[in-house]
């Protein structure tokens, strides 16, 4: 495949579609270091997309090939899509641009963030039960359905049976991935989570149809999804996992070699590592992709990969915590991380140091102000900080 091999925007855009994908791969030194791994572990971050996700990608294909099929017609078409909230997003971005009404139905556990950017960007929001079997009138895409055929103009993109889906990331994440700097130019694993499947389906296929030495791809999808086996139930973590197979997905070697299943814990652990590590603000689904990519370098079958240091590990980190702040294990962080931080005793350290040079506790803003009344001080540009003539004294 040909293209150019920038990985990240240059210049001045037309648009925010332009920003959409060329994100860039990312070492996971600390991580890596920490498992005792000597292989090359890379994040492909998509939260650097222009909508935050790996969904825009598909959102923007799929627009732009339904206006030239005739399919959307600008000032007359409604684009209306059923979607745990990151295509909802990308769609609503492109609707927003292009001019197009947006209706996204959005099953009820997924983040107030998300409904806040979708009403942000001009979408009309329709919440439908969590519990909802996918194929009930009263699911996200039963709702969808049933607005569509009452209303004229009406489309539905599907992502779920829409071929431009995996099509995105046959022709745009792989060639990004293998135009970036690359030792050897070759994928020894690639790892990504399986909602509608077309990210796994699409950058799978590509790798099957243009790389000569052997790659093994990795699906993850979390317990309660029948995408890799078992019975369907709940889980927390969003936009991967569903109890239906979509018609874009490949589920079956030689485009994916290995299910592997995780829960909420280890992928909000893994989540809150990431950020705390590596610095990188990923959602739940990139801990779950992680967590299965290093449970299995960790196996007999990945302990080769592991040791070698010249493989290539990618992992698809699809969105950023941003649509998850609100969420109670993202909330849990701060608390975990200061407790951990204690355990070791340098949280406890830092915050002696700290309250020596203040003299007082760091969240007593109180002293601050009996002593600012008691030397007749005014605190309106500071703490007791004096402005003359734009100068501190």
């Amino acid at each position: 495949m040909g293209g150019d091999s920038t990985h990240h925007w240059q210049g001045v855009l037309n648009c925010a579609l332009d920003a959409v994908g060329h994100t860039p791969l990312i070492k996971l030194q600390r991580i890596r270091e920490q498992e005792g791994m000597k292989c090359n572990l890379l994040g492909k971050c998509e939260f650097f997309s222009a909508g935050g996700s790996v969904k825009d990608r598909i959102a923007k294909r799929m627009v732009e090939h339904a206006e030239k099929t005739g399919v959307l017609f600008p000032g007359q078409s409604i684009v209306i899509e059923p979607t745990s909230g990151n295509t909802g997003i990308g769609l609503a971005l492109a609707c927003a641009i292009k001019g197009y009404q947006c209706i996204i139905t959005l099953p009820a556990k997924m983040s107030l963030e998300k409904e806040v950017m979708l009403r942000a960007l001009g979408a009309e929001i329709v919440r439908t039960p969590t519990e909802a079997a996918w194929d009930s009138p009263e699911s996200h895409i039963g709702i969808a359905r049933k607005l569509q055929k009452s209303m004229p103009g009406a489309v539905i993109l599907d992502q779920y049976s829409n071929p431009q889906n995996p099509l995105a990331h046959y022709f745009g994440t792989y060639e990004e991935i293998m135009t970036s700097n690359l030792p050897n130019k070759s994928i020894s694993v690639l790892v990504a989570g399986a909602g509608t499947g077309g990210t796994i389906t699409g950058i799978g296929r590509a790798i099957r149809d243009n790389e000569a030495k052997r790659t093994t791809i990795l699906a993850v999808d979390p317990e309660g999804s029948i995408l890799g086996g078992g019975e369907p139930g709940t889980y927390q973590v969003e936009g991967i996992g569903y109890d239906f197979f979509p018609e874009v997905l490949d589920p079956n070697p030689p485009v994916v070699d290995q299910w592997i299943k995780t829960n909420d814990e280890e992928a909000f652990a893994m989540t809150k590592r990431l950020i705390r590590t590596e610095g990188l603000f990923v959602g739940g689904s990139s801990g779950s992709a992680l967590s299965g990519a290093i449970r299995y370098l960790h196996s007999s079958a990945g302990q080769a990969i592991a040791d070698d240091p010249t493989a290539n590990v990618v992992v698809i980190l699809p969105d950023g915590v941003r649509n998850y702040m609100s969420k109670e294990w993202f909330l849990e962080t701060a608390k975990s991380a200061q407790k951990d931080a204690e355990n070791e005793g340098s949280g406890e350290k830092l915050k002696d140091t700290i309250r020596g040079i203040l003299g007082r506790d760091l969240g007593d803003v109180s002293s601050v102000v009996r002593e600012a009344e008691r030397e007749d001080q005014k605190l309106e540009n500071g703490e007791g900080v004096h402005v003359v003539n734009g100068q501190a004294d």
